[in-house]
């Protein structure tokens, strides 16, 4: 089989704060005077949480150790570094700038940090990266509108969305997501992880989300799924992150395959690379062994992405043929 490594992808569901190496972290909760412990994470493989309230409190964690420009710089520069080695083409990478920007009493510090992090790193590493900025749904709706108008300030954030417990409505939002499409501003929403069709709905309906961010409980209902495969809307599939944080069992347990065969637009992704022990690849090569796929199927997931993403035409046209000729090439 061909080096999954060398296959160009886009990758569309990553959060940066769950992207941090722990020897990072470490140094940066030293730094701060924030103890970060010794567990799995150090060693590269998964951690485990018993239900998303431990998976926030991790969260919450990762975020006391970030205050300085420096950290924030510096996560952004080590993204774009591990994700090329990846080959990864183009990135869309979620922060949660006004969260930290009001933790730390600077609303444009986190984001302009994170930025000429990702600028440096872009020129260093060979990539594209855009940003989405995301508002949890148990948060404020003023905290929402501060989001949008953050975004709306900087060319390289291209998308604005809602995260967290899907158990929070969207409907509050309405108002400000339909500004941040107005602002051109594209809307991405996660929905469809841990509730079902209801989330979906919501998402597709007075949500107006261009991807799923997950949206694998769109299977819960048959009528959904023909919706979504009429409307050709993409879903950003973590297959290892729904394993980390218990919503599928196991990989061999996964809906993928029932996505795909449902005629929907996969597209693969990490979530929570440093929390689920994958990398963008290493998430395409366990796909590849635990449902029998080939390179012909490896191929479409990446051509999947490239397409579903807010690259610029001439990035998409470039790493399509890329993939391309990564499919015609001799099979090592």
């Amino acid at each position: 089989m061909r080096d999954i490594r060398l296959l160009p992808k886009a990758h569309l569901h990553v959060h940066l704060e769950s992207t941090i190496r722990w020897a990072t972290l470490r140094e940066i909760g030293a730094a701060n005077g924030v103890d970060v412990p010794s567990h799995g994470g150090d060693d590269g493989g998964p951690l485990a949480f018993d239900g998303f309230r431990q998976f926030a409190d991790h969260n919450s964690l990762v975020r006391s150790c970030l205050r300085r420009p420096e950290d924030f710089h510096r996560i952004a520069v080590e993204f774009c570094e591990d994700e090329a080695a990846q080959g990864t083409g183009y990135a869309e990478v979620t922060f949660t700038a006004a969260s930290h920007g009001e933790r730390l009493n600077d609303l444009e510090m986190p984001l302009e940090a994170v930025l000429h992090g990702l600028a440096e790193g872009q020129a260093a590493y060979g990539l594209e990266c855009r940003v989405v900025l995301d508002h949890s749904r148990r948060r404020s709706v003023d905290r929402a509108w501060r989001t949008v108008k953050l975004a709306a300030r900087h060319a390289a954030v291209v998308g604005v969305g809602v995260a967290g417990e899907e158990s929070y409505p969207l409907a509050p939002f309405s108002e400000v997501f339909a500004a941040a499409r107005d602002a051109g501003l594209h809307v991405v929403h996660h929905a469809g992880e841990t509730c079902g069709a209801a989330s979906v709905r919501e998402a597709i309906g007075p949500g107006g989300t261009e991807r799923l961010g997950h949206g694998i409980r769109v299977l819960d209902d048959p009528e959904l799924v023909a919706e979504v495969r009429d409307r050709a809307i993409p879903l950003e599939v973590c297959p290892s992150s729904n394993v980390a944080l218990g919503i599928a069992g196991s990989l061999a347990a996964h809906p993928l395959p029932r996505l795909r065969d449902a005629g929907l637009v996969v597209t693969l992704n990490t979530d929570i690379p440093s929390i689920a022990g994958t990398t963008l690849s290493q998430e395409y090569a366990r796909v590849r062994d635990a449902f029998g796929y080939g390179d012909e199927v490896m191929a479409e997931f990446a051509r999947a992405s490239i397409e579903a993403s807010f690259a610029p035409a001439g990035t998409k046209e470039r790493l399509i043929g890329q993939a391309d000729a990564w499919l015609a090439a001799p099979d090592a």
